[in-house]
């Protein structure tokens, strides 16, 4: 106990006198400390630049994370706007769920897609995808908060995939106006680690606001409230 109180006091009388090591530099050679990277007693100083270096380590390897962030945020910033133009250039709205599937699948690598949207205009009732849904999935997209992402249980939306047995993991994204949902976006994988319960879908709920603005010309003048 009163080593260690002396060694307390000690390290306080150091912080209290920062010039005693420029008025003892002759300690500084003196002082070995056991260095955990080389094993062996070593200097203070050199003690300190093992420190240095561990330190300036880190920040680089900061420095590298943050940039292969900003490199994926480019690249997702590039996709986005991309598929975003190919949206915009579609002058048929009766094309616009075709184009907004292509795309999702060529730019942005989702293996399967596809989506539903109820309530649309009389003269879109004929499409592929405004064929009828079923009471659960209209509840279920509108309880939606923010787009579902996880394993597929076997829900109804993966049916409606071209090729659902194959499906391991499941995005839903709710399609939205400002009164009320009328669509779900579905994005599906065989890989179960695509989307995951745990990831973000800050990003996800972009694309699902942007088809849902895309989408919504197929609807009513009047919209369901």
């Amino acid at each position: 106990m009163n080593n260690h109180l002396e060694s307390d006091s000690v390290a306080q009388y150091l912080i209290e006198t920062p010039h005693f090591f420029e008025e003892h530099a002759e300690l500084l050679g003196k002082i070995k400390l056991t260095s955990p990277l080389l094993g062996r007693a070593i200097s203070l100083q050199e003690r300190q630049m093992e420190v240095l270096r561990e330190k300036i380590k880190v920040q680089d390897l900061r420095l590298a994370e943050m940039m292969r962030h900003a490199h994926e945020n480019d690249g997702i910033a590039d996709k986005l706007q991309t598929w975003s133009r190919s949206l915009l250039q579609t002058h048929q709205t009766a094309d616009m769920p075709q184009v907004l599937i292509a795309g999702l699948q060529t730019i942005f690598a989702v293996p399967q897609a596809t989506l539903r949207i109820w309530d649309v205009a009389s003269e879109f009732e004929h499409i592929r995808f405004a064929e009828a849904v079923s009471s659960d999935s209209k509840i279920f997209a509108s309880g939606l908060s923010a787009p579902f992402c996880g394993s597929n249980n076997d829900f109804e939306a993966a049916s409606w995939l071209d090729q659902p047995t194959e499906i391991r993991s499941i995005a839903m994204l709710p399609l939205r106006t400002a009164n009320a949902t009328f669509g779900l976006l579905v994005l599906g994988s065989p890989d179960s680690e695509r989307f995951t319960s745990d990831m973000a879908t800050d990003f996800l709920s972009k694309l699902g606001e942007t088809a849902s603005a895309a989408l919504s010309g197929l609807l009513p003048l009047s919209s369901p409230t």
